[in-house]
């Protein structure tokens, strides 16, 4: 491995030649292999993981054991990868102009990077969260307490925070904090080293990276620095790959779902089931073998490199609040700005002045779902938000179509244009790849509703689902989605909904689409007590409250296929 890190190392210096500060310079016209990813790599012989070059030179540890995971599902060999060393600010250009397959760098999912990451403009595709973690202060006792308090005054004179440009870390500061009140490192390692040589005197950090510093760690042991109390943002973070190859992207975020399926079904790392070899001949992302990350690898909280009662985010939800919206970023482009791409389904459904939602309802359903309750209501619901979200308002703008679970007619009737969105769908790894040329992928929401079964027994989620082939209009479906969870995590009800964030960035005559989505349906629990009645108790509503800092980590349905 020490060879493989240095031969890298070599490559990609003589390939890129770009420093830290000076950044990723675009290559002009680039030319790029047409071919599907995992076609790409299968040819090739290795996986392309995008890390840090201290990463790459210790050889070990999560983020390697999560390459060799990807390795091991594409390739059928955990060894066959190779690490290529970016920086906190090439990292995007390098995973766009392909020098890499994937980021495993410790990335924040954030909506902003999802339709278009700032330095490159281009949106990205990120996995399930490998890791929830969140933005702490440490350093010199009272200026902690400064920083945390966005003090700047009085003994706080002298703040001088140290944080990596490029960073949800950096965007959190450069609103509450003057630049003459940072201080820049391009690694975690040179920023640890300026807080102890007095460059700054607050750092910024994720709670499970603090204590990957040593001399860090003994720094607080000792009393010199302290830890701080405050959890200053949300940090979900995950693998990082293009959204121009969803197949790719698709096979990544099962592999995190395979890890975490062993975990939970207390399967571990067994080399006799590993085949160990690259002589795959299948190119086929549905018929991969996903539990090799597991047999070859191992599962979750085997490669997990800290104690995981430490971080109860990090362990596996046996029934409480699984509610959590991820960060949006800078979602709002300013009065004026382009959008970041053109969704031709978007446009499709402006130009006709409606959309077509599918319900699906159980088998022996009767009635009219516009006037049902419980989940089939609470469906219709999230159809009629989303309409809320695109018509300034207007909750009306939307057609039923009504599907039972018998067959896969509803997921067709997806595929073949017929529908827009499907609600009350199931997340399905059998659905989830392109199964036929007229079977595309599909792209599920995060869930809006969680059944109540044990996570042994495999755990119902129903999303808002759409088709893969326009991932601005799939990231826009699960945005307003994502809204009614941030409005309840924010205390935003319906009367209060000019408190959502404007997001222009999906163009500016929609840019108020949160706040239209939620002035009609309200905060999640607005919408809950609608459909399933005022006087449910929170302990009764099991997964569907928020998140309290407990258990985050819940794989998929049918994993037991993989």
């Amino acid at each position: 491995l020490a060879l493989l890190a240095i031969s890298v190392i070599v490559f990609y210096v003589s390939q890129n030649g770009n420093s830290e500060e000076g950044g990723a310079t675009p290559t002009s016209s680039p030319t790029f292999d047409p071919r599907p990813t995992l076609e790409i790599v299968q040819e090739r012989g290795h996986v392309l993981c995008g890390m840090s070059a201290k990463t790459i030179e210790s050889g070990e540890g999560f983020y390697i054991e999560l390459c060799r995971s990807v390795a091991a599902v594409v390739l059928g060999n955990p060894d066959s990868f190779v690490g290529v060393p970016v920086t906190g600010v090439s990292r995007w250009r390098n995973l766009l102009d392909r020098k890499v397959d994937l980021l495993v760098y410790g990335d924040t999912h954030t909506f902003e990077r999802e339709i278009r990451e700032k330095s490159t403009g281009s949106g990205f595709a990120f996995s399930t969260p490998y890791n929830y973690d969140g933005m702490i202060f440490t350093g010199n006792e009272t200026l902690v307490r400064c920083a945390e308090g966005f003090k700047r005054y009085g003994e706080c004179l002298s703040l001088k925070i140290c944080v990596q440009r490029s960073s949800t870390h950096y965007d959190f500061l450069a609103q509450a904090f003057p630049p003459t009140s940072l201080a820049f490192g391009s690694t975690f390692e040179e920023r640890a080293g300026m807080l102890r040589k007095g460059t700054c005197n607050v750092l910024t950090v994720e709670k499970t990276k603090l204590w990957s510093n040593e001399l860090l760690y003994d720094a607080i042991r000792n009393g010199t620095f302290i830890m701080g109390n405050i959890t200053m943002t949300k940090e979900p973070l995950a693998l990082v790959t293009r959204n121009t190859d969803r197949e790719f992207s698709d096979i990544v975020n099962w592999v995190v779902q395979a890890l975490l399926f062993g975990q939970e079904q207390g399967l571990r790392k067994d080399l006799s089931l590993c085949p160990n070899h690259t002589d795959l001949t299948s190119r086929d992302a549905s018929e991969l073998v996903f539990m090799n990350a597991v047999y070859c690898v191992g599962n979750y909280m085997e490669i997990f490199d800290d104690d995981p009662n430490e971080w109860k985010m990090n362990q596996i939800n046996r029934g409480t609040g699984m509610l959590y919206s991820i960060p949006f970023g800078n979602v709002e482009n300013g009065a004026g700005a382009e959008p970041a791409a053109h969704s031709l389904t978007l446009e499709k459904i402006k130009n006709e002045g409606f959309f077509t939602c599918g319900v699906t309802v159980p088998d022996d359903f009767e009635g009219d779902i516009t006037r049902s309750d419980n989940l089939v209501g609470m469906s219709v619901d999230y159809c009629r938000t989303l309409s809320a979200a695109m018509f300034i308002g207007d909750s009306e703008r939307v057609h039923f179509l009504t599907f039972t679970n018998t067959d896969n007619s509803s997921v067709v009737a997806l595929a073949n244009g017929t529908l827009d969105v499907l609600v009350g769908g199931r997340n399905q790894q059998e659905f989830d790849f392109e199964t036929s040329p007229s079977l595309g992928g599909l792209y599920f929401s995060t869930p809006y509703f969680y059944g109540n079964e044990s996570a042994s027994n495999g755990v119902s989620f129903y999303s808002m689902v759409t088709r893969e082939d326009d991932v601005l209009f799939a990231s826009f479906v699960n945005c307003v989605v994502m809204a009614t969870i941030y409005a309840q995590e924010n205390d935003i009800q319906k009367h209060k909904s000019r408190e959502m964030p404007l997001i222009s960035i999906f163009g500016s005559e929609i840019g108020w689409a949160l706040r239209s989505a939620i002035f009609y349906s309200g905060s999640y629990d607005e919408i809950y007590a609608r459909n399933f009645g005022s006087g449910v108790a929170k302990s009764a509503r099991g997964r569907n409250t928020l998140n309290d800092g407990g258990p985050l980590m819940l794989p998929f349905l049918n994993l037991s296929k993989l």
